[in-house]
Order: structure tokens, then C-alpha cells, then sequence
């Protein structure tokens, strides 16, 4: 699998790029959103994403890893297919589909050109738990990162042995005495002190 390239942006569309990696040139289909960000430079790091299918194989290209789990998450639903979800994530940014799902707004889900009445309805029904997990707030600010520091420092002190709920609680305690927007290695450093 190919996790990711880098390297320079040799030939750029708001629909494809093509990456010069060492004198390889890798094809990857991208979004608008991915376009947007990186449309004024020259070169770069992409999270990819290899679709097989029997008649192609299609590497996708993303600017961050959370705009690729998005789109796995929006394939992993049936009727939704690799490329109706880049039109998903062109038509609309990333924030604004987790919103449209976890609140069930059905018609700006239909508002995507490939996207019918039964399809929102599908996406809504499996997507809005899994989704709802994802901070409302930084999908209305349009954050990037779609799952909240907090939640990612709670998974590296859980990935270090501690439990759970005891690491939910150090990063909780850390967040809410902070009087300044932590890094995730200062959250993770400050809620080890604590426990």
C-alpha cells in the first residue's frame, strides 16, 4: 500500500495532480478541497489512498489524513463509490459534510451532484453515530482536524498503557487549565505529570 508521496507537483487541476517523486511521476485524483490547498505550491507531501477495482486501479491523493478517513468513511457506505466521494469533498468542504451528516441534513447531502434522496438518507443512517464522535466545533470552524487534540492525546497516553477513563481524565483536567490552545505533545507531556 502506498501511504503517501512527496515530491514536486509537476502537473496540477482542481481534479488531478501529478507528483514527481525521484523521476516517478504518480497520478493521483484529488478533491477541490486538496486542490485549494495546495494549488500555489510547487511541491509537497500527499496521504494517498490505492482504489482497486477489476477494471483500474486509482490512486487518490490527500492533503491531510483526516480528509482521507473522511473519504473512507464515505465509501464504506453502499451506493457511495470512490469517485462520487471526491465529489462529495469537492462540492462541499470536509466540515461541512461531517455537519450535514451528524445533523441529518439530508438536502445539502443532495445538493452533491450524484447524491440522491435514498443515498443522503443511507449516509445519515450509518455515518452519524461513527461522526458524531468528531467535535462539532472544530468541524464548524473548519478545522482540519477533524477529531479534537484532546481525543488524539487521549489515544497516544492510551497507547502508552494507560486506561482509558484515567487518561480521559488527565486530559481533561490539562485542557481545561490551559490558558493558551496546547500542542498535542504539551497535552500529552502535562497529562503525564498529572497522573
Amino acid at each position: 500500500m502506498i501511504a503517501f508521496v512527496r515530491g514536486k507537483f509537476s502537473r496540477k487541476t482542481p481534479s488531478q495532480v501529478i507528483v514527481d517523486v525521484n523521476g516517478v511521476g504518480y497520478e493521483l485524483q484529488i478533491s477541490l478541497h486538496t486542490y485549494s490547498h495546495i494549488s500555489n505550491k510547487d511541491e509537497g507531501q500527499l496521504v494517498t489512498y490505492l482504489h482497486i477495482t477489476e477494471n483500474a486501479q486509482t490512486l487518490f491523493g490527500f492533503f491531510a489524513q483526516d480528509e482521507k478517513e473522511l473519504f473512507l468513511q464515505l465509501i464504506s457506505v453502499s451506493g457511495v463509490g470512490a469517485s462520487t466521494a471526491r465529489m462529495m469533498l469537492s462540492g462541499l468542504n470536509p466540515a461541512e459534510i461531517i455537519k450535514a451528516i451528524v445533523q441529518g441534513n439530508t438536502k445539502l447531502l443532495e445538493s452533491v451532484k450524484g447524491i440522491g434522496r435514498k443515498t443522503a438518507e443511507r449516509l445519515v443512517l450509518e455515518l452519524r453515530e461513527k461522526l458524531g464522535k468528531i467535535s462539532l466545533e472544530n468541524a464548524a470552524a473548519g478545522s482540519n482536524n477533524y477529531r479534537s487534540v484532546e481525543q488524539d492525546a487521549v489515544n497516544a497516553l492510551v497507547g502508552l498503557g494507560i486506561g482509558k477513563p484515567m487518561a480521559e481524565s488527565a486530559v481533561k483536567k490539562v485542557s481545561d487549565s490551559a490558558k493558551e490552545i496546547l500542542s498535542l505533545e504539551d497535552i500529552i507531556k502535562q497529562a503525564l505529570k498529572n497522573l
